[in-house]
């Protein structure tokens, strides 16, 4: 598919043509990475890690927004 390098601001651009975005499940935003081999541009999309719980917190230095709290007293049917 032949496409146009075109001004986009400061940079140049191409555009995706959205059959192509909906086929790969892309949407504005995601991440792709970009290498040049040779004479090609070769663009790819990177591998999603998953990532634990754990490790998604392992960092995290805000503060501990968990609070007490106290059942109500067992109404209608929560009554065993």
């Amino acid at each position: 598919m032949e496409v146009r390098l075109q001004k986009w601001g400061n940079s140049d651009g191409i555009r995706i043509p959205s059959s192509i975005l909906k086929t790969l499940n892309l949407k504005t935003n995601d991440k792709l990475l970009l290498e040049q081999v040779d004479d090609k541009i070769i663009i790819t999309i990177p591998k999603k890690r998953k990532i634990s719980l754990k490790e998604e917190f392992k960092n995290y230095d805000g503060p501990n927004l968990a609070k007490e709290f106290e059942w109500d007293e067992q109404v209608g049917k929560e009554i065993w």
